[in-house]
C-alpha cells in the first residue's frame, strides 16, 4: 500500500490480546507528508498511473482488486481499538427492542485502567501515550477515498423494494450491526402521537409513504415526505462514469441516511473540510427532534432546517464540489415551495416516549429506580452533563470545543489525522440510546463509552458507581 506506511512510530503496548500487529493498522506522525495526493484512494498506484477516470471498467476493475486489502487493515484497525463482541445490556432495549450494548469497548493501554487515567492531567496522558486509540477521530472504511457507505440491512431492503442498489463497488460498510441503531426505527409525528409509530415496522421509501401517510398530513407535508424518500444523483452514485456503483444509478435519499427521520449510522466525510486526512468521519445524526433545534451540521452551523436541507442538496452530496454536482446532476431545490414543504415534514419528527420523563424532562419519582435518579443527580452536577445538555431536550442549542487534542500527539490512522476537531454542535439526548454509535463520527460504541469520554475530557472523575448511575439515567431520556 502507498497511501500509509509503517515509518517506525509506535504506541505503548496496547492489552494483552488486543494488538494486532502495528503494521495492520499502520501509525504515522501527524506531520509526515502523505505518500500519495490526498484523494487517491489507498491501495491505488500514483496519480499518473491511474486509469483515466472515465474509464469506468479499468477503475473499477482496480478498486475491486484493492478492496480486500483495505477492509483487512480496517478491520484490524477497528479490532485493535475496540472490543466488538456482541454483548447485550441487561437493563437497555431501543423503542422497537433492540438490546442496548453494555460496557465500553474501547481497549486502554496494557496496564492502565479507567480510574488510573482519570486521575491523570492530560499533559501526562499525552505524554504517555495512554490516550484510548478508540477514543483518537475513526476513520472512513477508506479514508482517502471517502464517500457515501451504507450498512447491508439497507442496502438489501432498498434492493427489496425499489430495486435500488446501493452496494459501491469498492467498500463495504464496517461497524457490526449490534453497535447500529434498530431498522427500521419507528416515526412519531408531533402533530399525531395518538398514531404511535406511524411506519408500523416498515422502512419509509417511494414505493409506500404514499399509503402510510396520506391520512395524517397536509399537502404540503406529504409532498415534503415525497422528495425526502426521492433520489437524486450524489458523489458516488449517479450516471457519471467516476461513480461507485457498478451500473448507472438514480442516487440517493435523504431518507437513505435519515432512516424513516432517524438515523442507519450511514457514513460519510465532511464536505467543508481540506485537505481529505483532516475531513471528519460522518455518523449521520437522528433528524427527530428538529423542531426544537437552533444549529445543523456537526461543525458547520447552518441556522435552520430549510438551511441543512438545501446545503445538503447543493453541496454534501457532492463532496462540497460546486463543478461535480452540475457534471453529475444536481438537483436545485426551490427555497419557498420544495424546501419549505420538505422542512415542514422534518418538523414533525418526534422524539421517542419516554415513559419514566415528566412534563419537564425530568424523572418522574415515581417510575424511576434509585441509580437512575442517583444518575440524573450526576447528569445535573458532578458529571457537568447538564452544561451542555440542559433538558428538557437535553441540548443547549450551540457549539462547543473540546480540545480533546490535549490528550494526545497527532497522528495520522490509515489516513485520518488526529489532531484538531475544534467546536462541535451538541446534539440533543432524547432518546440517546436509539442512536449508537456516538460523538459526531461515532468513535464511541457505547453509552458507557461516552461516560468514559467525557469522564477523561471533562476530568470529573467519577467512580465506577457513579458510571453506571449515569448510564442508567441516559436509557430513561
Amino acid at each position: 500500500m502507498s497511501r500509509v506506511r509503517n515509518s517506525g512510530w509506535t504506541l505503548p503496548a496496547i492489552a494483552a490480546g488486543s494488538l494486532i500487529a502495528l503494521a495492520a493498522w499502520q501509525l504515522v506522525p501527524a506531520n509526515q507528508p502523505p505518500a500519495t495526493k490526498p484523494d487517491q484512494p489507498l491501495g491505488a498506484e500514483p496519480v499518473a498511473a491511474q486509469p483515466p477516470a472515465n474509464d469506468l471498467a479499468a477503475v473499477m476493475a482496480k478498486m475491486k482488486a484493492a478492496k480486500a486489502e483495505i477492509a483487512r487493515k480496517h478491520n484490524e484497525m477497528l479490532a485493535a481499538r475496540y472490543d466488538l463482541a456482541e454483548r447485550a445490556a441487561a437493563d437497555g432495549k431501543m423503542t422497537r427492542g433492540k438490546a442496548v450494548q453494555q460496557g465500553p469497548r474501547a481497549k486502554l493501554v496494557a496496564g492502565t485502567t479507567w480510574a488510573a487515567l482519570a486521575d491523570m492531567k492530560p499533559e501526562e496522558v499525552r505524554e504517555k501515550g495512554l490516550f484510548p486509540v478508540g477514543y483518537l477521530p475513526l476513520p472512513h472504511p477508506n479514508h482517502p477515498e471517502g464517500g457515501m457507505l451504507f450498512p447491508k440491512f439497507h442496502i438489501d431492503e432498498i434492493k427489496k423494494q425499489e430495486g435500488r442498489d446501493l452496494t459501491r463497488f469498492d467498500l463495504d460498510y464496517d461497524l457490526p450491526d449490534h453497535f447500529l441503531p434498530e431498522f427500521p426505527p419507528p416515526i412519531f409525528l408531533t402533530t399525531r402521537l395518538d398514531l404511535g409509530d406511524i411506519s408500523k415496522g416498515k422502512l419509509i421509501t417511494i414505493d409506500n409513504f404514499e399509503e402510510l401517510f396520506k391520512d395524517a398530513l397536509n399537502p404540503k407535508q406529504l409532498e415534503g415526505l415525497r422528495l425526502l424518500v426521492t433520489p437524486f444523483p450524489q458523489q458516488q452514485f449517479n450516471m457519471t462514469a467516476d461513480r461507485r456503483s457498478e451500473k448507472a444509478h438514480r442516487g440517493v435519499t435523504c431518507f437513505d441516511c435519515h432512516v424513516n427521520g432517524h438515523t442507519n449510522a450511514a457514513t460519510h466525510l465532511v464536505g467543508d473540510i481540506r485537505p481529505q486526512e483532516f475531513r471528519h468521519r460522518i455518523d449521520v445524526p437522528s433528524l427527530r427532534g428538529v423542531n426544537v433545534q437552533r444549529l445543523f451540521g456537526s461543525q458547520r452551523a447552518l441556522k435552520s432546517i430549510e438551511d441543512f436541507t438545501e446545503f445538503e442538496q447543493r453541496a454534501a452530496y457532492f463532496d462540497g464540489d460546486h463543478t461535480q454536482a452540475a457534471r453529475k446532476g444536481v438537483n436545485p431545490l426551490d427555497r419557498g415551495s420544495q424546501v419549505h414543504f420538505m422542512a415542514e415534514f422534518q418538523d414533525l419528527l418526534d422524539f421517542p416516549p419516554a415513559p419514566k420523563l415528566d412534563l419537564f424532562g425530568k424523572l418522574d419519582q415515581s417510575k424511576a429506580t434509585d441509580s437512575e435518579k442517583r444518575g440524573e443527580a450526576l447528569f445535573n452536577g458532578k458529571a457537568k452533563c447538564s452544561t451542555c445538555h440542559p433538558g428538557p431536550y437535553y441540548t443547549d442549542n450551540t457549539l462547543h470545543n473540546l480540545q480533546t487534542e490535549r490528550f494526545f500527539k497527532p497522528v495520522t490512522v490509515l489516513g485520518r489525522t488526529a489532531s484538531v476537531d475544534g467546536p462541535i454542535k451538541t446534539f440533543p439526548l432524547r432518546g440517546i440510546k436509539d442512536s449508537p454509535p456516538y460523538l459526531h463520527d461515532g468513535r464511541l460504541l457505547t453509552l458507557e463509552d461516552t461516560v468514559e469520554f467525557f469522564n477523561l475530557i471533562l476530568e470529573t472523575k467519577l467512580t465506577e458507581d457513579e458510571k453506571k448511575d449515569l448510564v442508567a439515567f441516559m436509557k430513561c431520556l
